[in-house]
């Protein structure tokens, strides 16, 4: 719809984060700041690299600067693909300012178009192989920035999964051992999680599938079962409670763009893997200062 825009979906406290961001970065004196002093300057932001990528994170930037005084123009889209290197952006202000947000804005911009970027990679791959069903990521994020890397899943394109323990009750292996019984932890989590709440259960056989889907469970995780095996429990599950149950099929663990062909079958409902934001090549961009004109 017109007008809509990732940005729209950040919570009020995106920039108190911001400011801490800030505040850790300069914990006590500017030196450089001290050099450069408060000249009026424009800075082109560029998008470096070897290769095309997905831009990521401008409401941060943006914020960023607005916080030190200056402006942020940008010169292409949030989401588009660029070509390095491209001046993605001028941020105008005094010196001092510039520098002050710099690193901040660098740092945080390369990492969340990283994840865009796989994340729009691997969704391409994926429906590149006819698989249709929902591709997300995982709650293995970085503790206290967690909310700028699920934004960059977002913006490339891919479902990001939960957001924290209390978005969706998820019941695997050390919950199941701890309580019993895979129909013992469901019962539990139900009591407490009322209607609003999917429940979404690990199993590693054919067999504990087929105990959470009797006990009630609203997504399956088949948990690192691959291949032929992947197929066939899925297959003979959905024929088994056909009109009895409903239930989706979640694949994860160990996935990545080398065997993603063998997990992306259209017998499972949602491909779920931390690949897109663990470890990703981070975007590379600079911030240049330009020189007077005389």
């Amino acid at each position: 719809m017109a007008g809509n825009s990732y940005e729209h979906l950040l919570p009020p406290s995106w920039k108190t984060q911001v400011a801490e961001w800030l505040a850790e970065d300069t914990p006590s004196f500017d030196y450089g700041g001290y050099v450069v002093g408060e000249v009026f300057r424009e800075a082109f932001l560029l998008g470096k690299g070897s290769q095309p990528a997905v831009l990521a994170g401008s409401p941060f930037v943006t914020e960023i600067f607005h916080q030190l005084g200056c402006q942020v123009e940008w010169h292409i889209k949030e989401g588009d693909v660029f070509e390095p290197v491209k001046h993605i952006a001028t941020v105008s202000g005094k010196a001092r300012f510039l520098l002050l947000g710099e690193r901040v804005a660098l740092n945080l911009l390369a990492r969340c178009s990283g994840i865009a970027t796989k994340s729009k990679k691997i969704k391409d791959l994926a429906r590149g192989y006819g698989f249709t069903g929902t591709i997300a990521g995982t709650r293995k994020t970085t503790p206290g920035f967690r909310l700028v890397e699920k934004y960059g899943m977002l913006v490339g394109g891919i479902d990001h999964h939960r957001n924290d323990l209390s978005s969706m009750i998820m019941l695997k292996d050390n919950h199941i051992w701890s309580s019993g019984s895979i129909t013992a932890a469901i019962q539990q989590a139900r009591e407490v999680g009322g209607f609003s709440l999917l429940l979404d259960v690990e199993v590693g056989s054919e067999a504990e599938a087929d105990e959470a889907i009797e006990a009630g469970a609203d997504i399956i995780m088949l948990d690192n079962i691959e291949g032929s095996e992947l197929v066939r429990v899925a297959t003979a599950l959905k024929e088994k409670w056909k009109g009895q149950r409903k239930f989706l099929f979640e694949t994860s663990g160990n996935i990545t763009e080398t065997n993603l062909q063998s997990r992306a079958i259209n017998e499972i409902d949602i491909l779920s893997t931390s690949v897109v934001h663990q470890s990703v090549q981070h975007i590379d961009f600079s911030l240049k200062i330009q020189k007077p004109q005389p």
